[in-house]
């Protein structure tokens, strides 16, 4: 039995787990040149066309900014002061972007909501299910809803991180990856710890005998703060203890003086004044505040009593303080810190010693657990490599299956992956990759960035992305005129491509080819009507007549019976083949 090359590349691409997301309404408002847009769209494969310029990309890039593409107010249609921007998804069991919005706990059924406002101020505010959230939380679903492919995707193909990704996206791959990247990350953490170490050179025997001095030095004489704190205020004391002295002498003088205390004034005034405190509120309120000034003088009295009785005016132990503030103020300028923070001096220098006695063992056990950890890497890139070979071979058979289709008979793809077991370790692995194409019968394969043209990079691009797409429900796929530069039997081909990649899934593609749209199970039309003061511009899903002229429009521009005839045909032929 003969099969296809589509069926052959929908056997052999690996499989995925993912479970997809279908766009099934997105909504504009006062966006770009559009008023108001409403578009239903259904599982399959959906072609967008119209006359350039009508506006059709306007519905990708409103896309991308719901899926968190950056914005700023130039995206305001004129005379508008806010862009307004929906989409809807209906979500499989299982599905990549259902399982982020239950971890994120915005999940609402099996649908999703997405909608974005862009003010004229140039913020924006973005919600999923309702709820506001941030545009990394947005761009995070928006990878597992959508794919979009530009016109120009296919040069990223030269760049290693996206060869890489082509590998790397099969789960067995992605798996064995993430393996990688948790032993390279605690190999690098012990190469870093060693670095640190070995850039603090070994300490002399000299070197070693100084900073015993200084501890020694410090461990007599450090105090803790609060320690330290006291004794300077007991030193403060003494060294003005005279002034203090006299002043509080003076004071009892006054409290206690037997005919002129103001105690003994007080207390005579409160005598005097009390036989009238029933007859004048104010008189009461007076004799009150004297009887409670009286009572606070009598404990003013006791406690400077009490403060005078403990000041030790001792000339030997203000000069022991004296000298035990001295020798820790000259200590902290030689330690560059505050007295109350020779304690910590203190430590820093003990553990300076004690690291510097046991660094060579110190390092000894940390290159010791660097060659075992290494060890770990290399098995893990192994088994990332011998994952990347099976997902390599069946990539390259599947897009080399295609070409033929995309005009390239003979062509030939492959990813070249080698594996270099000395080479430094890295998150990616061992392995250097290379994508090698012919695209004419009987010459070698070459590096892709030296024998394709812009053209053939934009067909094996196309390819790739329907040979990794073939047998998994992949999140709804947008393509933005990719076929650009194609024509002929080849643009047939694209045609069944891309409705090969959104069997079981969905796809929508913004196309000028006439035989890429009549592969399409649905297909729409941008219109944009002009006036002296406004523009409009309206999406409307095709009828089979409609799309009939629409086709016969793409294939020469006027209409006639017999554009309309040929129109007919290939549609007609594209449904036999679908």
């Amino acid at each position: 039995m003969l099969v296809s090359p589509l069926e052959s590349a929908s056997r052999t691409s690996p499989q995925s787990t993912h479970a997809g997301a279908m766009l099934s309404l997105l909504q504009i408002r006062n966006f770009a040149i559009v008023e108001a847009l409403d578009l239903e769209l259904k599982p399959g494969f959906s072609a967008i066309t119209g006359e350039t310029g009508a506006g059709k990309s306007i519905l990708v890039d409103a896309l991308g900014l719901l899926l968190g593409g950056r914005a700023d107010s130039g995206a305001i249609r004129g005379g508008g002061d806010k862009a307004e921007l929906t989409a809807e998804f209906e979500l499989e069991p299982g599905s990549e972007a259902l399982d982020w919005l239950r971890q994120a706990e915005l999940q609402d059924g099996d649908s999703c909501l997405l909608r974005r406002v862009i003010s004229d101020s140039g913020r924006s505010r973005a919600w999923i299910n309702g709820t506001a959230v941030t545009l990394s939380q947005l761009q995070e679903l928006g990878e597992c809803l959508v794919e979009i492919h530009g016109q120009n995707e296919h040069v990223r193909l030269l760049q290693a991180a996206e060869q890489f990704r082509l590998l790397d996206a099969d789960p067995t791959c992605s798996r064995e990856l993430e393996n990688v990247a948790a032993r390279y990350a605690e190999w690098r953490a012990v190469e870093q710890a060693i670095a640190e170490l070995d850039r603090e050179a070994p300490l002399s025997a000299g070197e070693l005998d100084f900073l015993r001095y200084q501890i020694d030095e410090l461990e007599g004489v450090a105090l803790k703060p609060e320690v330290y704190g006291e004794l300077d205020a007991e030193h403060q004391l003494l060294a003005r203890g005279g002034d203090i002295v006299a002043s509080l002498q003076s004071t009892l003088a006054v409290l206690e003086a037997d005919q002129t205390g103001i105690g003994v004034l007080l207390h005579q005034s409160v005598a005097r004044l009390a036989r009238y405190k029933e007859l004048d509120r104010e008189v009461a309120n007076a004799v009150r505040i004297l009887e409670e000034a009286a009572i606070n003088c009598e404990e003013a009295r006791t406690s400077l009593q009490a403060a005078l009785s403990r000041i030790d005016l001792s000339p030997e132990r203000f000069e022991e303080l004296e000298r035990s503030m001295s020798r820790l103020h000259d200590l902290a300028r030689k330690h560059r810190a505050e007295p109350a923070g020779l304690l910590g001096v203190l430590e820093r220098l003990r553990e300076r010693h004690e690291l510097a006695g046991t660094q060579q063992e110190r390092l000894q056990t940390l290159r010791e657990q660097r060659a075992s950890l290494l060890g770990d890497y290399r098995a893990a890139a192994g088994k990332l490599h011998a994952a990347r070979q099976i997902r390599a071979a069946a990539l390259s058979r599947s897009v080399s299956e295609l070409l033929p289709l995309l005009g390239m008979e003979g062509g030939v793809f492959e990813l070249q992956l080698e594996r270099d077991p000395d080479a430094s370790p890295s998150r990616r692995g061992d392995n250097r990759l290379e994508l090698l194409v012919s695209t004419n019968p009987g010459m070698p394969p070459d590096s892709l960035r030296k024998v394709a043209s812009g053209g053939e990079l934009s067909r094996i691009s196309l390819a790739i992305k329907v040979a990794s797409s073939a047998g998994r429900n992949a999140p709804t796929q947008v393509f933005d005129e990719v076929d650009a530069g194609i024509g002929g039997e080849t643009a047939n081909s694209v045609g069944r491509l891309l409705q090969s990649v959104a069997r079981g899934g969905q796809a929508l593609c913004v196309t000028h080819l006439a035989q890429v749209a009549v592969c399409a199970d649905q297909q729409f039309r941008v219109l944009k009507n002009s006036t002296e003061l406004t523009t409009q511009v309206e999406t409307n899903l095709l009828s089979e007549r409609e799309r009939v002229d629409e086709i016969a429009r793409m294939l020469g521009g006027r209409l006639s019976e017999q554009s309309r005839a040929h129109a007919r045909e290939l549609l007609s032929s594209a449904l036999t083949r679908h």
